[in-house]
């Protein structure tokens, strides 16, 4: 998987969100927001390739977690990102 051209995170009034840039990318009728984690994970992929085992290994290297909960979330996140469609299959 990679994050798809044209989403970039951003800090707004303290929030971590992503915003679209390009007119491709508008679509106004959701905001994505962002915890801190899933902001860090968002940073530490932009332009490489990725997998759930990926970003596991990065929660558990960053954060306090075993790698079974790590897993978990990783998965998740991923689900939730791809029906944002701010990622792609590769």
């Amino acid at each position: 998987m990679k994050t798809k051209k044209g989403f970039r995170l951003r800090t707004v009034c303290g929030e971590n969100i992503i915003v679209a840039e390009g007119i491709e990318n508008i679509d106004f009728s959701r905001i994505i927001s962002m915890n801190e984690s899933s902001a860090f994970l968002w940073q530490k992929i932009q332009g490489t390739d990725f997998t759930a085992d990926t970003l596991t290994q990065l929660l558990t290297d960053e954060y306090e977690v075993d790698q079974a909960t790590a897993h978990k979330d990783a998965e998740r996140l991923i689900g939730e990102w791809l029906e944002a469609g701010i990622i792609e299959t590769a």
